[in-house]
């Protein structure tokens, strides 16, 4: 039976471009199968492993990282498919058969997820065990899961095909037509405030599930994002209210699990670790208290070998690098264009190798390391040595998803936008938040010097540039950086259309929306040489996002290309 259950799900889990993208290629799985409890939650668990491929994790840190200004090519590696689709998107020259332009991986999560919702229910008149309960939670981990999924889609494509059917064989076709981005995103709330209601409760568990399964603080956590996305590109002050209402959940629910004695900054505000202690509880030993939902790695059956070829090492023992590292901006202290305000931040000291030394560039050591620096007294230490435990094999590196701080500093966000002037008491209320992320990372022999005084930050453009400060100081290569620079930029641009798709706008000879000056000059940032000529090609809307692979086009004819992209045949290269 064992066998019999490993085929099943080797079979579920296998995926290729037969007729659509979105298609498994795989035999029909057996009417047999849905019969008891444990072939419901061996799928379930089939779908978050589906989450943890290396194609999955490859495209968030290049999706979320590498576009940003926190990545820059190495390029001392050996040309190959990897590099040639990296230099392409470092050069803003992405072409239409670059390998992260493919959407395929994610969708296959999806139609992981769109069979447990398909197939579960039958399981309770079968199996006495498999109750409505557990049928409820089951269902609420998959909503979740397949709209965070979709999330990324439209973040990254804007424009995308939305299915919530489930495809068994590769004989059903499947020609569908994108989605606005609003659609698309309303359905995804949907389905989230509705698994909100059967969700696992936080405290269900109290190993590795507890933030290893998607329970309630996880679905307000992506509700809370969505929100503000949203409410970012729409200019939509609902948006940001429901994104406040949201982490506030988080925040309560985490406040009421908190368990005394971890040398928390502010015990009654936010139970959040002492700046010595958070980066092992989160980066080493893993599922912290403050951590919401991480992938699970084990280093043998699952290793995160993308996020070891990309930050670590790309090949084993031959290289010692990974595809990208950290841009100058985090080895500098206090000048304009310095990610830390000082150096007696531990975040300047534990988040990369070897800074202060003035290098264009720092190998990342956030999740890369296994032992945090035995420092007494960080003020003016620099030029610390690459050193690390971890080997290339077994790479067992949860990635995270959501955490209290970036909950935290979420709210924060979405205050600031709602501050209707310098007077507003939403902006203190957001400075303060921002403080207490700050604070407990400051090393405790320091705080006299710190920079985070409210007479600094009090008005509302200076709250705006704070907020996107800290979420990079505490949020760095956790995949989230790109996403806070759109949200920035669609907030000082005016005539984003999320009810149109990119196409219909073309054809209607729409002219495309320009993106802000400043956040292309951020974005643009890390480049020793050519930053001008880089956010030159990012100059309208449909710039920011992936081009669709023409691979897919191919097979399904419905699908229209980003106008900004040409197919790979018409696109000549230009760097």
């Amino acid at each position: 039976m064992k066998k019999y259950l490993s085929i099943i799900f080797a079979s579920l889990l296998m995926v290729s471009c037969v007729d659509t993208v979105l298609l498994p290629d795989d035999k029909t799985v057996d009417e047999d199968f849905w019969k008891t409890k444990s072939d419901v939650s061996l799928m379930v668990e089939g779908a978050y492993k589906s989450m943890l491929s290396a194609d999955v994790i490859s495209r968030l840190i290049v999706w979320g990282d590498f576009r940003s200004d926190e990545l820059l090519a190495v390029t001392s590696i050996s040309s190959n498919s990897t590099v040639t689709a990296l230099t392409e998107i470092d050069a803003q020259n992405v072409q239409t058969d670059n390998m992260f332009a493919s959407w395929a991986c994610l969708y296959k999560v999806i139609n992981n997820c769109n069979i447990v919702l398909d197939r579960a229910g039958s399981v309770m008149s079968i199996d006495p065990s498999y109750t409505e309960g557990d049928y409820n939670t089951d269902c609420s981990q998959m909503l979740a899961l397949r709209a965070l999924c979709y999330f990324y889609l439209v973040r990254n494509f804007r424009d995308v095909p939305y299915n919530d059917h489930a495809y068994m064989t590769s004989s059903e076709e499947m020609n569908i037509f994108q989605s606005t981005p609003d659609s698309v995103l309303q359905r995804c709330i949907n389905d989230l405030e509705k698994a909100e209601k059967t969700a696992l409760d936080p405290t269900a568990f109290s190993d590795w599930r507890r933030v290893g399964h998607i329970n309630r603080d996880a679905i307000n956590a992506i509700l809370a994002d969505i929100y503000l996305w949203r409410g970012s590109v729409m200019h939509n002050e609902s948006d940001y209210q429901k994104c406040i209402e949201y982490c506030d959940k988080v925040i309560e629910s985490k406040k009421a699990q908190h368990i005394p004695g971890r040398n928390e900054v502010e015990v009654k505000e936010y139970p959040l670790a002492d700046g010595m202690r958070a980066f092992n509880d989160l980066f080493i030993t893993q599922n912290a208290e403050e951590s919401i939902f991480e992938l699970q790695f084990d280093g043998r059956s699952n290793a995160n070998s993308a996020l070891c070829q990309y930050l670590y090492k790309y090949r084993n023992n031959t290289s010692p690098n990974g595809y990208l590292k950290a841009a100058s901006i985090f080895g500098n202290v206090g000048n304009g264009a310095a990610v830390y305000t000082q150096t007696g931040d531990y975040r300047y000291l534990q988040n990369c190798f070897a800074v202060g030394t003035g290098s264009d560039s720092y190998d990342v050591r956030k999740m890369i390391a296994q032992v945090e620096w035995n420092i007494t007294n960080p003020v003016g230490v620099a030029g610390l040595a690459r050193t690390t435990d971890r080997g290339y094999d077994y790479f067992a590196q949860n990635y995270i998803f959501y955490r209290l701080s970036d909950v935290m500093l979420m709210k924060a966000e979405a205050e600031t936008a709602l501050a209707v002037d310098n007077t507003d008491p939403q902006l203190r209320d957001a400075f303060n938040i921002v403080q207490y992320v700050n604070a407990r990372s400051l090393y405790s022999g320091n705080l006299g010097n710190d920079s985070l005084k409210w007479s600094s930050f009090n008005t509302k453009n200076l709250m705006e540039t704070l907020v996107l400060q800290e979420r990079l100081r505490e949020l760095c290569f956790e995949g989230k950086r790109w996403y806070d620079l759109l949200r920035y930029n669609f907030r000082h641009v005016e005539g984003v259309d999320y009810t149109t798709t990119l196409a219909s706008q073309e054809e209607r000879g729409k002219n495309f929306v320009r993106n802000d000056a400043n956040m292309l000059n951020l974005a643009t940032r890390k480049y020793t040489s050519g930053a001008a000529a880089a956010a030159s090609k990012m100059r309208t809307e449909p710039y920011l996002y992936m081009p669709i692979n023409q691979s897919d086009i191919d097979v399904n004819p419905n699908l229209r290309q980003n106008p900004v992209y040409s197919d790979a045949d018409e696109y000549k290269k230009n760097y």
